[in-house]
């Protein structure tokens, strides 16, 4: 394993241990720099293939899909081990599916309704980027359809 600090690839295990949901494997690493960090060893079932809106194909990315989650989510107040939970949930739902092949629509909304439930303004700010809100007057009209402020 490559080290994220130095990038040399002289590193040990420290200790090993499953993660909560036990479908994965937590790893705690220490390199020959003396710097710490953590990695997760998880079983892919079958390589699923992303059908982009233009048709285009590309293999699923989990960490592509945990970037746009950890950037929906900056700044508040949700912790990395739901966002961790959230991301294997999705994964496991995509590989259920039993298809080789999801397209970015699939994706997106199961991203989406998960996110409604764990933080509105990440739901809001993902849904920006995802349905390509292009003027104030897009955003207006999403959040006005939205149940969570309504209630308030």
């Amino acid at each position: 394993m490559i080290c994220p600090i130095c990038k040399k690839g002289e590193t040990s295990v420290v200790d090993s241990r499953p993660t909560e949901d036990g479908n994965a494997i937590r790893r705690r690493r220490l390199c020959i720099c003396g710097e710490r960090f953590t990695t997760f060893e998880r079983v892919q079932f079958r390589a699923l293939m992303v059908v982009k809106k233009n048709g285009r194909k590309s293999p699923f990315d989990r960490d592509k899909l945990s970037k746009s989650l950890y950037i929906a989510l900056k700044k508040r107040p949700i912790d990395t081990e739901t966002v961790e939970k959230f991301l294997t949930k999705i994964t496991r739902s995509l590989e259920e599916l039993g298809q080789s092949e999801v397209s970015t629509n699939t994706i997106g909304t199961m991203v989406m309704d998960g996110l409604k439930e764990i933080d509105p303004v990440a739901y809001v700010r993902f849904a920006s980027v995802y349905r390509n809100f292009r003027e104030e007057k897009d955003f207006v009209q999403f959040v006005d359809k939205l149940d969570v402020y309504k209630k308030r």
